[in-house]
């Protein structure tokens, strides 16, 4: 994920918030924890905001290795193919289910996560770890879009806006096949959470339609384009969104009506971890409601948090439903779920393809 926006909180809240969160009496040398995790995922001390990191070490003496991965497939492969050992991993959904299915996760010993009993009851059974053995949600979000007002002049509602002809191009389009195929597959009356070649060719059809009216298929370029004024609409991941719309006063959000994809990221300990009991002390520590609110304002995704969204945060996050979204359009979303490798290559194909012709 991005980093995305974080509310500025004055210089004093922050030194108070250290000093309490500070732990008196460390032990030292008490071992190290290494944390595999999206890039700029945590608070890290920006905009008078807590440094995460630092804290744990002084309040528990265990040194944090950290390094980040930009995909989860990234993470599954080094995960997969070398012998890096990691003791807290952050992967989505869908790469969860596929972990587990793979048996490359560790069951967790909740005695020593005392802390996951803040999380909402929404999120404390995630859908690709139905026994809550393996995983401990650290954020969630929306799929959105966003648009330029001065160029979209009626509020979209759904994402059939993205084949709208009147704004060729002037379009963004995820590039990559998952999120890509899945509005499409949304747009065709199918279940995107999980699919068949037959899904994907009717989607594909859908995508092919779309190609001619982009500008582009992006990524992490849709903040260049949509903050200049480069382009009139893209469909993005909620808290980004909060970024782009922060940078330039012209953009504005959509939910689609018909609701969207609700993806999560959850912390898990994989099998090669050589420091498990450190490991489940970090995760204890990122559920504690100050913590978790900190990541919040940072990231700008929302916290499963229950505590850390009672306590922690102020109404205008609470009720910002971009980052909040109603429980009635959450139940309109829908979760990815891991799919076999071969339909997974079929799509990959499938979206290349579109992209090349």
């Amino acid at each position: 994920m991005k980093r995305i926006i974080s509310f500025i909180l004055t210089a004093i809240i922050a030194v108070s918030s250290a000093v309490c969160l500070s732990g008196c009496g460390a032990e030292k040398n008490a071992g190290e924890v290494n944390v595999f995790n999206w890039g700029e995922y945590i608070a890290a001390g920006d905009d008078g905001l807590i440094d995460v990191i630092e804290e744990f070490e002084k309040e528990t003496g265990i040194k944090v290795n950290y390094t980040t991965y930009e995909t989860n497939e990234e993470l599954y492969n080094k995960l997969k193919n070398s012998n890096v050992s990691y003791d807290v991993i952050i992967p989505s959904d869908y790469m969860i289910g596929k972990l587990i299915e793979e048996d490359m996760l560790k069951e967790l010993n909740f005695d020593n996560i005392p802390n996951r009993d803040n999380l909402m009851d929404r999120f404390k059974t995630l859908a690709c770890d139905p026994e809550s053995k393996y995983s401990v949600c650290y954020s969630w979000g929306v799929t959105a879009m966003v648009y330029d007002k001065t160029k979209v002049k009626t509020k979209p509602d759904s994402f059939e806006a993205l084949w709208d002809k009147n704004l060729k191009g002037d379009i963004l389009m995820f590039n990559n096949s998952r999120d890509a195929m899945a509005i499409a597959m949304q747009l065709c009356g199918i279940n995107p959470a999980t699919c068949t070649k037959e899904d994907i060719d009717k989607a594909a059809e859908k995508l092919k339609e779309q190609k001619p009216l982009l500008k582009k298929y992006v990524m992490d370029q849709v903040f260049i384009e949509m903050e200049n004024g480069q382009a009139a609409i893209a469909p993005y991941y909620a808290g980004d969104v909060a970024t782009m719309m922060a940078e330039n006063e012209d953009l504005d959000y959509a939910l689609p009506k018909d609701g969207s994809n609700l993806f999560y990221d959850a912390m898990c300990v994989p099998k090669c971890s050589k420091n498990t009991e450190n490991a489940e002390k970090f995760i204890n520590f990122m559920l504690k409601p100050e913590i978790a609110a900190e990541n919040c304002k940072y990231l700008y995704y929302a916290t499963p948090n229950q505590k850390a969204f009672d306590e922690y945060l102020d109404d205008e996050m609470k009720n910002n439903e971009l980052v909040f979204p109603k429980q009635e359009y959450l139940d309109k979303c829908y979760v990815f779920s891991n799919i076999p490798d071969d339909i997974y290559a079929y799509m990959q194909d499938a979206f290349v393809k579109i992209q090349a012709d």
